[in-house]
């Protein structure tokens, strides 16, 4: 029998090949803040996303295309979610990663993406939390329980241990307990409280991490915030105020929150300037927060440079424990 060449085998990690790999909050950190480090320098390319959106809107695709620097890695990851129409239970959500050696030019692996975008997505918001918040700030209120709000608080309190009163916005019984699940399996002995008064909360709070769905009620007003207070957009649960209001404006990408942010525009169906972009303010070349006081809304619409770090580092791990099946694709 003839051997396949290696430039004509794929390794394909299946969703199950990915979650029995063990990662700490910690190492996803580092590894996003390292590819931002990068993409700050120069060194990684991170082009604009691609979308396409039918006229009703009960689907939505993406496009990302980039290369990290510093692994000398290039990569293509696709994103389709149909059903916006419907329930989250009845929506259907695919997404993938294909990474490829940008010094031997064989292809790395190919992976469902969804561990990746889950751990990514909070990891983020906890950069930019870091990055945003006063040093004082004490108070943290995550709103949602879907994929992004069970993971948020852990990854807050691994950027900001500093916090020590934690909320939780949420309607879903089963939502609910999946946050204090994963709370007590990172941080045991932490609590959440459970809030009914989302307005109240809102005033409480230092840091918001606003992760709902697209039907969720929750939307905390500007007219809410305490003075130093951040907003961090993560999905849905800020009215478009937080972001015009706003003292200072922070995103990962500006380009890609004038693609991905459209329902937080004006009636002129406008948004505002960002006033710096993530990469520089993790860098250290500029600052996120120039006085105490400031409202800062942060935008967080992820890079696909930090996918690609995180992809690769996954992959690392799954082929040094034999995971994933070798698919002769181009034979």
């Amino acid at each position: 029998m003839t051997e396949i060449a290696p430039d004509r085998r794929l390794r394909v990690l299946s969703t199950s090949d990915l979650a029995g790999i063990d990662i700490s909050l910690g190492d996803v950190l580092a590894t996003v803040e390292g590819a931002y480090r990068t993409l700050a320098a120069g060194l990684s390319d991170n082009p604009r996303k691609l979308t396409v959106k039918p006229a009703d809107e009960h689907s939505v695709s993406y496009a990302m295309l980039g290369r990290d620097g510093t692994r000398e890695i290039v990569a293509v990851k696709t994103s389709y979610k149909h059903g916006l129409d419907k329930g989250r239970e009845e929506q259907h959500y695919y997404t993938t990663l294909t990474l490829y050696d940008d010094v031997t030019g064989l292809p790395v692996a190919m992976m469902d993406c969804s561990r990746i975008g889950s751990l990514r997505t909070p990891a983020v918001s906890a950069l930019l939390a870091r990055e945003c918040a006063t040093p004082d700030a004490s108070t943290a209120l995550v709103i949602g329980t879907g994929t992004q709000g069970r993971l948020a608080l852990p990854f807050l309190l691994t950027a900001l241990p500093q916090l020590d009163r934690l909320l939780l916005s949420g309607t879903h019984p089963e939502g609910i307990a999946a946050v204090r699940a994963e709370l007590a399996r990172h941080f045991p002995g932490r609590e959440v409280d459970v809030v009914s008064d989302l307005k109240a909360a809102a005033r409480e709070a230092d840091v918001i991490v606003a992760t709902a769905g697209a039907h969720t009620p929750a939307a905390v007003e500007a007219a809410w915030l305490k003075p130093g207070a951040t907003t961090i957009l993560v999905g849905h649960g800020l009215a478009p105020s937080t972001l015009h209001r706003a003292d200072r404006v922070i995103a990962t990408s500006e380009a890609q929150m004038r693609v991905t942010g459209t329902d937080m525009a004006d009636a002129d169906g406008s948004l505002p300037a960002v006033d710096l972009e993530l990469p520089a303010v993790v860098s250290g070349v500029s600052k996120a927060r120039t006085t105490a006081e400031q409202r800062i809304f942060a935008y967080n619409s992820g890079l696909v440079v930090t996918d690609i770090a995180l992809g690769h580092r996954f992959a690392q791990l799954a082929l040094a424990a034999g995971l994933g099946t070798e698919v002769a694709l181009w034979q």
